[in-house]
């Protein structure tokens, strides 16, 4: 199970905003918010509110019981380009320089961490008769 929270238009560039978010991508949920709330960058606060958005979709979701925040992980994170706003500032002998206020949209997908195990079980074998035999380092391998 997983779910999703985007924040759109947010209004700092999506640069610095991907340094914060790959501090944060595969970890824990509780681990990603300490994470997000010891970081000095501006950008933090916004990839902390949409990480906490993420996490409540997920609780809201479960319709049996209570989801703990402690089973849940950072499955996906990225942050993508939004509308750049075009303002110009004055500068000497009449001219005049251009300045661009970059923002951007922040996705987050949260998922279950019973998940996580059960995908990495199905690409190991089961057993050591199953697991194909790997030649030493000595042994020619007939062709």
């Amino acid at each position: 199970m997983e779910a999703i929270a985007k924040s759109r238009f947010v209004g700092t560039s999506p640069r610095k905003m991907r340094l914060v978010i790959d501090l944060v991508r595969g970890k824990s949920a509780p681990q990603a918010l300490a994470i997000l709330k010891f970081t000095p960058n501006h950008a933090a606060r916004s990839a902390a509110k949409t990480l906490r958005s993420a996490i409540a979709n997920l609780q809201n979701r479960d319709h049996e019981g209570r989801i703990e925040v402690a089973d849940m992980f950072v499955k996906e994170v990225f942050v993508d380009e939004a509308p750049t706003a075009k303002r110009i500032s004055p500068a000497p002998m009449g001219r005049a320089y251009r300045i661009r206020k970059r923002s951007h949209h922040l996705t987050v997908v949260v998922g279950m961490v019973k998940e996580k195990a059960a995908a990495k079980k199905k690409n190991v074998p089961q057993s050591k008769a199953e697991a194909a035999p790997v030649p030493a380092a000595d042994e020619k391998v007939k062709s």
